[in-house]
């Protein structure tokens, strides 16, 4: 139960994430509107700004709309990743803007243009973030330990440290159970490893 917790956690994490910072991204990129720069200059301040200090207004927030004590109370903060927006700005910023101009001459419209044009070209970005969302959202234990408290919405890294806390330790079981918690770390890096090297390699040769 904890392992599909947090699988679940993890992945609708990774997806939620990707899909807005794409957006968001593309916007800040590609399009000319009132405050784009200020807004970009609290997002890249809000990379520098530690999660405890949002901690008392976001477990409020979560206490409010009733999803306290839910798996969803750890996937919404993370959603909104402002490292994800940045990732995904510095992608959108080498798409030809001829192309785009090109497709709304051809009477594409914008949501078109951004799955069929702007997606495609920002691919090796979304598949670095994906495992960067990934694992920061598997591993994100100060979160999960603050939104989470019934023992069946524990994910497997509270579950292994619940077992170490118990009188009798069973190291074999807590070895297993960390064994376990790798893999789908492993199988996610995998089917995003040739996104996420062409991603790498893509900002060391930019410019």
């Amino acid at each position: 139960r904890w392992l599909i917790n947090t699988v679940f956690m993890a992945v609708a994490s990774m997806i939620l994430t990707c899909i807005t910072s794409a957006m968001a991204g593309y916007a800040l990129a590609k399009k000319r509107f009132v405050g784009r720069s200020i807004l970009f200059t609290l997002i890249v301040c809000a990379m520098a700004l530690p999660k405890q200090v949002i901690l008392i207004p976001l477990l409020r927030e979560m206490s409010s709309l009733q999803l306290y004590n839910t798996i969803w109370a750890v996937i919404f903060p993370i959603v909104g990743w402002p490292f994800g927006v940045f990732l995904m700005k510095q992608f959108s910023e080498g798409i030809p803007g001829e192309m785009l101009e090109a497709a709304r001459i051809d009477g594409a419209s914008e949501a078109k243009t951004f799955v069929h044009i702007a997606l495609p070209m920002i691919k090796p970005g979304i598949g670095a973030l994906a495992i960067f969302t990934f694992i920061n959202s598997w591993n994100d234990y100060f979160m999960q330990l603050i939104m989470l408290s019934s023992t069946s919405k524990l994910t497997i890294s509270l579950g292994i440290a619940k077992l170490q806390a118990e009188n009798s330790t069973d190291y074999g079981l807590i070895m297993a159970g960390a064994a376990l918690a790798a893999v789908p770390i492993i199988i996610v890096f995998l089917a995003f490893q040739k996104y996420f090297t062409k991603g790498i390699t893509m900002g060391a040769v930019k410019g």
